[in-house]
Order: structure tokens, then sequence, then C-alpha cells
């Protein structure tokens, strides 16, 4: 049974109002929300909540069937529950669960963004912000792994005297992505173990290439749609 396609959830990754939305969530959530209220815990799970449904929107609107649209709904799914049982019990087991849900959850978001950007089509506005989408949310993917390693490793990174109340270590990490993807290294935070550092390796190999990559990608496309305007 195929999915329709004339719902709210459908058009909303169709248009350019969804990424611009997402674009403007990851502004406000990296640059001011984190940095200012990353020490408020329920608030931060209120936000994750609200990214699943951005989740949801597009599995609704890419999948193929209603059956692969229900499979898929899972992941999100359970990550909003294991992340409101994590905020009531802190247990390993748990954390771990929610830990990797969190992955998988953000993995999958960057894969149905990364699917619109890459679509057969003339480069436009949708897809140059969806692009934009998928760097900020790598941002993020790396530093809930970092943060995930900061606390069931100790001394797994070398961190600086915070005089700050408002402080938080998801801020710490999510401004250490930052640096480490753009290549940047203040070296202010040290990642010393070695699984730390294997993570950093990757991450400033994901920084270098997804820009060189992506732009031959869109450049071969707008050549194509030129090529093929000028033979009609």
């Amino acid at each position: 049974m195929k999915v329709k396609k004339d719902r709210f959830f459908y058009r909303f990754w169709d248009r350019e109002s969804g990424m611009n939305g997402m674009l403007l969530l990851l502004v406000l959530m990296h640059f001011i929300i984190t940095p200012l209220f990353g020490s408020y815990l329920s608030f931060m799970v209120v936000l994750s909540i609200f990214w699943m449904l951005f989740l949801l929107a597009g599995i609704i609107s890419l999948a193929k069937d209603k059956k692969q649209a229900i499979r898929i709904s899972v992941i999100p799914f359970l990550f909003i529950l294991f992340e409101w049982i994590s905020f009531f019990k802190k247990d390993d087991f748990i954390l771990i669960i929610d830990f990797c849900l969190s992955v998988l959850s953000i993995l999958l978001l960057i894969a149905l963004v990364l699917a619109k950007v890459l679509e057969s089509g003339p480069v436009n506005v949708h897809r140059i912000v969806g692009s934009i989408v998928v760097y900020m949310l790598l941002v993020n993917l790396w530093s809930v792994m970092y943060l995930f390693i900061f606390n069931n490793i100790d001394g797994a990174f070398q961190m600086p005297e915070i005089k700050f109340e408002i402080n938080s270590k998801q801020a710490n990490f999510l401004y250490f992505s930052y640096v480490t993807i753009t290549s940047t290294g203040f070296g202010d935070i040290l990642p010393l173990h070695p699984l730390a550092r294997s993570l950093v390796q990757l991450e400033v190999l994901t920084g270098v290439l997804y820009p060189v990559v992506l732009i031959g990608r869109l450049v071969a496309d707008a050549n194509f749609s030129r090529d093929k305007k000028r033979n009609t």
C-alpha cells in the first residue's frame, strides 16, 4: 500500500519551510538554548522530543509504504520512551540504550535530509539549506558521542576550568564538536583516551570530505540541469 502524499507531514519535507524550520531550530539550539539552558535536563529532553517530530515527519514523507514507515518509526518512539525513563531512573543499562537510540535517531534524520539534498533536480535553496542542516546535525551527532565517552570513561577528556554557572557539559562538547569539524583546534578541550581521539579524527575527516563531496554533487547537478535546458 503506497503512502499518500497529500497530508501535512508529506508536504512539510517537500517545501522550503520544512528545511528552514529545521535550520532555525538548530541555530537556536546550538547557539542559544544549549549554551544558556543546557544544564536544565528537563528542558533538553523536551527539545529532543521536538526533534523526533521532525524525524517522524521525514519518515512518513519518504517511506515507500506504510509498513516501512511503521518499522522505521520504532526508533524515534523508543528514543522518546527511553529519554523519559532515563530522566527519572539513572540506570547504566537504560543510559546505554538511550545513547544508542540517540545516535540512531540522529543518523536516521541525517539520512532523510541527505535524501532530499541529493535528490535529482536543479540546485535550489531547499537543497542548500538542507546541506547546512546535515552539517549541523553531524556536529550534534559527535557531541552526543563525546559526552557519552566523557561520562563513562574517567579522564577521557581534559577539560578547562569553567567559572560560569550556566555552563553545561552539553554546551562544552557541542562547542568542541564545532571546533573539531571545522579543524579550528583551539586546544582548550583535549581528547586523551584512544577512543576519544579516534572519534576526533573521524569528525575532522568528515568535516573535510563532506563539503568537497557535496559541492561536487551540487555542481554536477547544476551542470546537468543547464545542459538539459539547452537541449530542449
